[in-house]
């Protein structure tokens, strides 16, 4: 049994109506909202299931199911779904990992009291997510991309009591609309260069050979627009991904509960934008042939991501907050997938992709479960001896930790590292990614070791960690599924048997090669993993920390650079003092315009108007109306006069006749006289 491509629309709508019965529910109904969430979730993951078994059956094709929006005059606005392996691997993926961190959520968020809300905001950045990924418009895409925004708006600042957290959804829906806005831009210029946004159109789509030939041509500045267009698309990735220099957002997205930031760093938000890339891979890498073009959009997201990669291992180094280390974590991972993009192994990147989602949800949900049993404390220096209170999160966190190092053979995340590694190491255009990608190997074991040491060894450092204890199964039971995922799914795709790849890129055959062919990079990898290992256990895990106020071993050897890292190499103050203070600049401007010139020009015709009102009014009034009124007046006291001498009465008008002719007389008489 298959879900054809007509149907996907399931997939998303199943946690949307969660949503909505969350939202819908009253306070008290938080068993109802979690239900309906969880319940949505396991039925999306059994669509995706399907799904995934109809693209293997006919991986080699793009299925599609297109209809007609809305008609705009002779343009009809079409929207659509598509189903191909990368989309089913991915809704399988964020489902599954979803589900698991729906059921750990139950556990931590029991004792608060808008859970039911938080189930709601859960379910819709669920469904926006899977919306995303069964997109077969570019349209659909982002529409679906900006709600994903919305939902981390609403669940990073679900304590919106805190300040702090507050600030943080702030902080990242502002960042992530800067993005956005090349994002759409890319959209815009695409719709009326093709007059289409379906990738897929039975020829006609933007993604397939007629529309990227289309996409050729140079423009004025050098670059192809197929070029151009990449890079603003590129734009809405940086964002979404917290690749450089947008990353800024993605630490203080910690802000909110824990269950959050493993669904934001592992399966939804942050996967969107490396999953946009892949998916218009075709669009991206069209440039490649055309001579004269200065510079490949491929190329920008390579350099982009060998820089995001280091930056975010760096830094990660002096943190002390376990959420922050393994945000920062979050972002260097995902710079090596950009590197993977950027290098045209689009496939090495997804397959990365898909590991990540599994050892990280697995890494942040336990530490939400070193959080929730110690009191809620974050700081590592404030744990220690843990590994013995709480055994079934030490087990699944180390090897968490272990996948995410890359640990050779038994782990996903060395696999899949590998396979990055192998990609960059291949790259013609330069090996200065490939070079910074091995460094970052070596500081990735480095401050996992470091955060290891720290919360597990040792003695407990404070009241919180002292009384720490394991928590209940809602919570350990999804951290040893994701356990048992982060050991196994790299045996997908070995470079003996890459059958992932092989799905991916629509092959019938799997065909490996021996572990030989790549030994010599595979080792030089181990040997990197080795010394970053060996350095975090010579200053951490061999003495370990013994008070909360112990001096830090690296900051000791190198104050100022552990405090230039610890403060994030001050790009929130640069953005403060450069980009913030200069859009304060604009406002306030803008408010002075406002205010004195705009609202005092609109207040100064007012009153001119008004004044020209008045004048009118008064010499309308009193002049005009005036002098006609006295006029009127005396004419009709001459009527009235005139009128009572016309009496109808025949006598009286004969006797005024006489005294008249009498009087004429008179005058004739003394006339003469004279």
């Amino acid at each position: 049994m298959t879900l054809a491509a007509q149907h996907l629309w399931l997939i998303p709508a199943l946690p949307l109506a969660a949503a909505a019965v969350g939202a819908l529910t009253p306070r008290s109904g938080r068993s109802l909202a979690a239900g309906a969430a969880i319940g949505a979730m396991g039925a999306s993951l059994l669509l995706s299931c399907l799904a995934l078994a109809g693209a293997l059956a006919d991986h080699a094709a793009h299925q599609v199911f297109n209809f007609a929006w809305f008609d705009l005059g002779a343009t009809s606005l079409r929207l659509g779904f598509l189903l191909d392996p990368l989309t089913a691997f991915m809704c399988v993926m964020v489902t599954f990992v979803g589900l698991l961190i729906f059921i750990f959520s139950t556990g931590y968020m029991h004792e608060d009291r808008n859970a039911k809300q938080f189930f709601c905001f859960l379910s819709l950045f669920a469904a926006a997510m899977l919306g995303l990924l069964v997109a077969n418009s570019l349209l659909l895409l982002f529409v679906c991309w900006e709600l994903v925004g919305l939902a981390s708006y609403l669940l990073i600042g679900f304590w919106f009591h805190k300040p702090a957290a507050a600030a943080a959804a702030k902080k990242a829906f502002i960042t992530t609309r800067i993005g956005d806005l090349g994002f759409l831009l890319g959209l815009l210029w695409l719709q009326d260069a093709q007059g289409t946004l379906l990738f897929y159109d039975g020829g006609a789509g933007i993604l397939e050979p007629a529309a990227l030939a289309n996409l050729s041509i140079l423009l004025p500045c050098g670059l192809a627009a197929s070029t151009a267009i990449g890079l603003l698309l590129f734009c809405g990735a940086v964002g979404k991904s917290g690749q450089f220099p947008l990353h800024v957002w993605l630490p203080d997205a910690m802000e909110g509960p824990t269950p959050v930031s493993a669904l934001i760093h592992a399966a939804t938000m942050v996967a969107a934008g490396v999953f946009l890339i892949a998916r218009i891979f075709p669009l991206m890498s069209a440039d490649q042939g055309l001579a004269g073009v200065p510079v490949h959009a491929l190329s920008v997201v390579a350099f982009i991501g060998a820089i995001t990669a280091l930056l975010g291992a760096l830094i990660a180094v002096a943190q002390n907050d376990i959420k922050r280390i393994l945000a920062f974590s979050t972002v260097s991972q995902l710079g090596y997938m950009m590197l993977a993009l950027g290098v045209g192994s689009w496939v090495a990147a997804i397959f990365h992709l898909l590991t990540h989602a599994f050892f990280k949800a697995l890494l942040f949900l336990g530490a939400g479960s070193v959080i929730h049993a110690a009191h809620h404390e974050q700081d590592i220096r404030q744990l220690g001896g843990l590994s013995g209170k709480m055994k079934v999160t030490f087990i699944t966190f180390t090897i968490g930790t272990m996948a995410l190092v890359g640990v050779p053979l038994l782990f996903s995340g060395f696999w899949s590292k590998e396979a990055i590694l192998h990609a960059a190491h291949g790259w013609e255009v330069s090996h200065l990614p490939f070079y910074v990608a091995l460094f970052g190997v070596v500081l990735t074991a480095f401050y996992n070791t470091r955060l290891m040491a720290e919360t597990f060894f040792g003695k407990p450092r404070s009241h919180a960690a002292e009384h720490a204890h394991e928590n209940k199964p809602a919570m350990t039971l999804p951290l040893v599924i994701l356990a048992v995922c982060a050991i196994g799914l790299g045996f997908l795709n070995t470079p003996a048997w890459p059958w992932l790849d092989a799905k991916l890129l629509g092959r019938t055959e799997v065909h490996g090669h021996s572990l030989f062919e790549g030994a010599g990079l595979m080792g030089l990898s181990v040997v990197l993993v080795a010394i970053g290992i060996g350095a975090g256990w010579a200053l951490y895990g061999r003495r370990p920390r013994a008070t909360a106020t112990s001096p830090d071993p690296l900051a000791t050897q190198a104050p100022g650079v552990i405090a230039a890292l610890a403060a994030r190499l001050g790009f929130d103050e640069l953005y403060g003092a450069t980009v913030i203070r200069l859009t304060d600049a604009f406002a306030s401007l803008s408010a002075f315009l406002e205010k004195w010139v705009w609202d005092g020009a609109v207040r100064f015709l007012a009153a001119l108007g008004e004044f020209t009102g008045s004048t009118g009014r008064d010499t309308d009034e009193q002049v005009l109306n005036g002098g006609f009124d006295a006029t009127s007046e005396k004419l009709r006291g001459t009527g009235t006069a005139y009128s009572k001498a016309q009496t109808g009465d025949a006598h009286g008008y004969l006797r005024t006749l006489a005294l008249g002719v009498v009087f004429l007389l008179i005058l004739v008489i003394l006339g003469g006289a004279r």
